[in-house]
């Protein structure tokens, strides 16, 4: 087993390594890739110092599979590359995710979709994953109608550049600008670039990804992403109409006996999801449960993840573990 971590210098890319190591991935060589200004780096990995390469040596290499973390145009231009040489391609930009012809996997909801011919399998964005993961069980059991959902995003998400910008202006120092604006003690409803509808591109990509990974286009998904001044994860408030009644307390177990789910929820002692707490962690934490009384069959939920780990890493490295698992490597 080759296997190569591509970006392996930025946020994500560090997180893979560290998910990696905690799961104890087996391989046989490890390849560090990032881009030509980062080849000759080191990076030390379970007490190894790896020197990093550039891309076309790592092709050339002809790894078995390849976790891509570096970004859309990246991707586009070199996971094809990686794939033609024999390389099983787990992506984490959104360069494959809404194309036809590429898997987009949550493994625990969908990873029997893949087949050993797949080349290049797409990682769906971050929010999503989260959402879809504590979604999966209820619509297995009622049936989802329509979802709304507003997103309390990390600076992580954005990268290490504005995990600097935000950090600066909390000391009062200059800071350069990442986002439009300043990002401590405020908060932007804007995440990714505007569409024409008005949605930002983040948006659209809960929408569009909700529907791919559940495979129902039926699902009305409505969204509005806002990131906010904290690190360690993402939040979620959703709201969730389901096709039929449910009852509370089945909706905890439910979701208390879904693999990489953790309810916390027992608000009369101050006990709900926070990234505080999900920071680290590969877990999706679900609670605030309670009914929305203004209209029949439906939930209120407050998600949180980490956005660097289940969001990003920790799904990448457990679709590499489903492949191995099911011999598809």
């Amino acid at each position: 087993m080759k296997l190569a971590v591509v970006g392996a210098t930025g946020l994500v890319g560090s997180e893979i390594l560290e998910v990696l190591s905690e799961h104890n991935f087996a391989f046989d060589e490890l390849l560090l890739v990032a881009s030509e200004r980062s080849a000759g780096k080191k990076i030390a990995f379970k007490g190894t110092d790896y020197t990093v390469i550039g891309l076309k040596q790592a092709v050339a290499e002809k790894p078995d599979i390849a976790i891509f973390s570096a970004g859309g145009a990246t991707s586009s231009e070199w996971a094809p590359q990686f794939a033609e040489a024999g390389a099983i391609v787990i992506d984490n930009s959104s360069a494959w995710r809404m194309d036809p012809t590429k898997k987009l996997v949550v493994p625990e909801i969908n990873g029997k979709v893949l087949r050993i011919d797949d080349r290049i399998i797409a990682n769906p964005n971050c929010s999503t994953i989260q959402m879809v993961l504590a979604l999966a069980p209820l619509r297995e059991k009622y049936g989802i109608k329509r979802i709304v959902v507003s997103t309390y995003q990390s600076v992580t998400g954005t990268g290490k550049d504005a995990v600097d910008q935000m950090m600066a202006e909390r000391k009062g120092e200059e800071a350069t600008m990442v986002y439009p604006y300043k990002i401590d003690l405020n908060v932007l409803p804007h995440i990714d670039v505007f569409q024409e509808n008005g949605y930002t591109k983040e948006e659209m990509k809960m929408i569009n990804e909700t529907k791919k990974i559940f495979g129902d286009d039926s699902i009305q998904v409505t969204a509005t992403a806002v990131r906010i001044p904290v690190m360690g994860g993402h939040s979620e408030s959703v709201n969730v109409e389901f096709h039929k009644d449910f009852d509370l307390d089945e909706v905890k177990q439910l979701l208390s006996n879904t693999p990489g789910v953790v309810v916390e929820d027992d608000p009369a002692n101050n006990i709900y999801p926070m990234p505080l707490n999900a920071h680290k962690k590969d877990e999706v934490f679900v609670g605030r449960l309670r009914r929305d009384e203004t209209q029949p069959n439906t939930l209120n939920m407050w998600i949180v993840a980490d956005n660097l780990r289940k969001g990003a890493a920790t799904n990448a490295v457990q679709i590499a573990e489903y492949l191995v698992d099911h011999s598809m490597v």
